[in-house]
């Protein structure tokens, strides 16, 4: 479960906790950029698009519920990122390891 990972204090860090669902989402958008899903060769699509991963995670993030992508890229590689959120709608009971100051 992604909210268990607000347990793991030693893997925190400033440059990856964000206060404003804006920032959290231009990371995931960099990342998939950076990575791009791979293309079938029968012109389907076989993720959904970038533009509706965007729509779902502005929603969901303000909520407090997790947001994951993962998808393979060309060269079969599996990229997997996730923004947990702090307080987390699915574990109230878990602390932030890195509360906003």
């Amino acid at each position: 479960m992604t909210g268990h990972w607000l347990l793991r204090h030693r893997q925190t860090a400033a440059d990856r906790t964000w206060t404003r669902v804006t920032d959290a989402v231009t990371w995931l958008q960099t990342m998939y950029e950076s990575n791009p899903p791979f293309e079938r060769e029968d012109g389907m699509q076989a993720y959904v698009c970038l533009e509706q991963k965007v729509t779902y995670a502005m929603d969901a993030l303000p909520r407090g519920v997790d947001v994951c992508w993962v998808h393979y890229t060309k060269s079969s590689s599996l990229v997997s990122c996730s923004v947990v959120c702090c307080a987390n709608h699915h574990h109230p009971n878990i602390l932030c390891p890195l509360p906003p100051t």
